[in-house]
């Protein structure tokens, strides 16, 4: 991923913000390249409870197949990053999530690429991603 990624207009995003605490610090004084995987699962999770009901949350499972992660810009001790996630298109079973890390600046420290498997939680097969279930993470809620 060499360009910087930005959600496409009118899709529904998911956001949080991350302080990182002492441990997330490495020896060269900034947020470690392994912690920003666990935000990355830290916003996908986020995202998914935020919008499925728990019932429907209970049915399903998602294992990760792959990652990317791209690094621009440090963040540094007590600097809180503003972080945001949104999905791609489904495919099968399969489904993309993006991810931009932006520090307190507003320039964009780390931004990735996950892509998802959908499994059925009973059966521990892989199931192919329902429309309704891409409406919901891909299209903007109504107020």
């Amino acid at each position: 991923m060499s360009r910087s990624l930005t959600p496409p207009d009118g899709r529904q995003t998911f956001t949080l913000d991350f302080t990182p605490t002492v441990a997330d610090i490495d020896e060269n004084g900034h947020v470690n390249n392994v912690v920003y995987l666990g935000w990355m699962q830290d916003l996908a999770t986020g995202h998914w409870r935020a919008r499925l009901p728990a019932e429907e949350q209970s049915k399903w499972a998602w294992v990760a197949l792959r990652h990317e992660l791209d690094y621009r810009r440090a963040l540094l001790p007590h600097e809180t990053a503003s972080a945001v996630t949104w999905i791609g298109e489904r495919r099968g079973p399969r489904m993309d999530r993006f991810y931009r890390i932006d520090g307190p600046d507003g320039e964009m420290c780390s931004q990735g690429r996950s892509e998802w498997c959908l499994i059925d939680s009973v059966t521990r097969r892989p199931m192919r991603v329902p429309e309704w279930m891409e409406r919901m993470f891909s299209e903007t809620p109504a107020d």
